[in-house]
Order: structure tokens, then C-alpha cells, then sequence
């Protein structure tokens, strides 16, 4: 087996496996008799740990994708391989985008952790491509994501929060809960969420407000230019969506990919052309202060994780900002 893996330390959160657990997970999933021509790290994300697999067997390279292991998993993002492997049937309507699932194993008796094998999506991850095209082409990106925003916003579903459950009868005991898990993960890192404890009590102390959202629908969770894939085309076009590991259900509003489409007023804002513009509300407005301190929360998470100490004291000073909006907006 040709075995190519990223040099990382040995306290690092991401965390490879041996070529011999390649081995046995590929023979879990294929028989006993698969055999491994290569497997290649991949880089580009930042929590699960991911593998390009040759098999002698196979045409085709597969995807080998491995979740942390339980005890490294934030409470606010726990089980996020089992979310994503829960939210399929309900991607149906981007199916043909998605990569297919060839095998999964959430047992953890093969490597003590879990894992899901795909099928390999052709094309080229939008961060290398995207920025080869003259600017004035990239709003043909954003409005593509705008479509497929759309799309998977409009599927409702059977509660508030995450597909996996628990799931709650309105979208206020969704919100809260979340944040107050992010406020336990701050915590537990030993740093301070005193301010998203705050946000928490504001966003129960304004469940009428937030129960106004009454239909959950499916959110992506983190759905941007990092997860698409771009054919070889005059103009960017989406020939693939990666790693909806962090879908839930909930107020549109909430997901990351709104928040993402309203950052900039550059290129980005095509995707309003698509996807439609929201009525603009002072309720709606409340909402998405709210909402900003969950992301923030989640990237004070993730930043610390990466050992971003700039990032993690920035975080403060915005959530500051939002809290004060919050008071402002009532």
C-alpha cells in the first residue's frame, strides 16, 4: 500500500490512522478480501480526518472519511458523522450533487471510532478554482448556492434542532439549548462564556419573538465556498457539496450560509438573486443577533481547537457587539 498521511503533532485534534486500520476498515467495509493500492491524506477540513482510497477493485477512488474520537468531541458537536449519515434522505433534493455513502460503521469496534466511506466526487474544491476566474464571473457561484440553499430550505421536518434529536416543539428551547451547550464547551476549555450565557438568557427571555419561526426546515449548517466542488467550466459552476455534517432544523434565518451570503456586499450578494430576499423585519433583525452569537460562539470553539488565541479574544469584543444590538433591537 502506498501510504501518504500529513505530518501533524501528536496533540493536534485531528488524529490519522495507521495504515494497518486503513486496512481493516476498508475490509470491513468491501470483504475480506479488498485490497489498499493507496491511501492519501487529504487536507482542507478541520475536524474529521479524511482519506483518498485506491482499491484494486475499484475503478473508481473512494472516500474514507473518520470522525474524531468520542472524547475530543464537544458536546455542542457531538455525533456530527451520524448527522450527516441521518440528513441523506432529507438531501434528496441535492442528491446529485452529493457524494453517495458506500459504507458506514458507527459500532467502533474496528477503530474505536467512526467512519463513513463515500463515493469521490469529481471536480476541484472552490478555494483553489474560484479565484482563477475574473471577478466579474463569480456571481455565477453565488447564485448557484443561492438555488441550493433554496432547495434545501425548503424541506421541512419533524422538529427544531438536530436531525438526530432531541428535537423540541419550538424553535426558542432549540436556540437556547444550543447556546448553553456552546457556553458548557467554552467552559470546559477553561475559558470564559459568561457573554454567551448572557445570549442565552436574552434569546429565552425573548422565546416569543424566536417561536415566530413556527415550520423547521432542514438547515446546512455550514454550507459555503469550502464545501462545493467546481467543474472545469467557462465560469464557475457547482458540480459537487461536501461534508453536510452539521445540518439541523430550524428558522432559515440561522444557517450559516445566510450568514455568510450577507458578510460582504461584493459578488456574494447574487445569491439573494436566487435564493430570494427575505422581508426585512424588526423581529427578523432581533433574530439574527441572536444568531450571530451562536456562530461566534461555535467559531470561539473551533478557533481555540485550532489554537487561534487572536481569534478566541476577538470573539469577545463581536459578541459584545451583537449583545448590545440585542438590547437595542427590544
Amino acid at each position: 500500500m502506498e501510504f501518504h498521511v500529513i505530518e501533524r503533532s501528536a496533540n493536534a485534534f485531528q488524529q490519522g490512522l495507521t495504515d494497518r486500520q486503513i486496512l481493516a476498515v476498508i475490509r470491513r467495509a468491501f470483504g475480506p478480501g479488498a485490497e489498499v493500492r493507496s491511501a492519501r491524506e487529504l487536507g482542507g477540513g478541520m475536524y474529521n480526518t479524511t482519506y483518498r482510497i485506491a482499491l484494486a477493485e475499484r475503478g473508481e477512488p473512494v472516500v474514507l472519511r473518520v470522525a474524531p474520537e468520542a472524547g475530543r468531541q464537544f458536546r455542542s458537536e457531538r455525533e456530527l458523522m451520524r448527522a450527516e449519515y441521518a440528513s441523506v434522505p432529507w438531501l434528496a433534493p441535492i442528491a446529485d450533487l452529493m457524494p453517495r455513502v458506500l459504507a458506514a460503521d458507527f459500532t467502533q469496534a474496528v477503530i474505536g471510532r467512526d467512519w463513513m466511506i463515500q463515493s469521490f466526487l469529481p471536480g476541484t474544491p472552490a478555494p483553489e478554482l474560484l479565484g482563477s476566474y475574473p471577478k466579474e464571473t463569480h456571481g455565477a457561484f453565488f447564485r448557484q448556492m443561492g438555488e441550493i440553499t433554496a432547495v434545501v430550505h425548503a424541506v421541512s421536518g419533524p422538529w427544531f434542532g438536530p436531525v438526530t434529536g432531541p428535537g423540541h416543539a419550538r424553535w426558542s428551547e432549540a436556540v437556547v439549548t444550543s447556546l448553553r451547550l456552546i457556553a458548557e464547551d467554552v467552559e470546559s476549555c477553561g475559558l470564559d462564556a459568561a457573554d454567551l450565557r448572557k445570549a442565552a438568557d436574552a434569546a429565552q427571555a425573548g422565546a416569543q419573538v424566536l417561536d415566530e419561526v413556527a415550520v423547521p426546515r432542514l438547515l446546512t449548517g455550514d454550507l459555503w465556498t469550502v464545501n462545493t466542488m467546481l467543474a472545469a467550466a467557462p465560469v464557475p459552476t457547482i458540480c459537487g457539496v461536501l461534508d453536510m455534517d452539521r445540518t439541523w432544523w430550524g428558522d432559515p434565518e440561522a444557517d450559516w450560509t445566510m450568514r455568510m451570503a450577507r458578510a460582504k456586499q461584493d459578488a456574494r450578494t447574487a445569491f439573494f438573486d436566487s435564493y430570494g430576499r427575505p422581508a426585512e423585519t424588526e423581529a427578523g433583525a432581533w433574530r439574527r443577533h441572536v444568531y450571530e452569537v451562536r456562530h461566534l460562539g461555535a467559531l470561539r470553539l473551533e478557533r481555540h481547537r485550532l489554537g487561534n488565541g487572536a481569534g478566541v479574544r476577538d470573539s469577545y469584543r463581536l459578541v459584545a457587539e451583537e449583545l448590545s444590538a440585542l438590547r437595542s433591537c427590544r
